[in-house]
């Protein structure tokens, strides 16, 4: 059974994955569903919806990984978790 720091512990990473999770369904569904709208607005000389296809998502996928390690250890430590090394 579960202790009460190990339930809160669960629930913040919990929703530090649900946050994660909607921000890349946003930049890999919702940027690309959306791309032949945001063509209208140019980005270093390509159309946003074409940068943000080709460049702008793998971008913020690299980002979303080192914020999301981060977080996740910053969690663990204040939950007593980390992993000492």
């Amino acid at each position: 059974m579960a202790n009460g720091n190990q339930e809160e512990w669960w629930a913040s990473t919990r929703g530090l994955m649900i946050t994660a999770l909607v921000i890349w369904f946003i930049f890999s569904f919702g940027i690309h569903f959306f791309a032949t709208a945001l063509n209208g607005i140019v980005v270093f000389g390509f159309p946003l919806g074409f940068y943000m296809a080709a460049q702008g998502s793998l971008i913020i996928f690299v980002i979303l990984l080192f914020w999301f390690a981060g977080a996740q250890d910053k969690i663990d430590r204040e939950h007593g978790f980390a992993e000492e090394g």
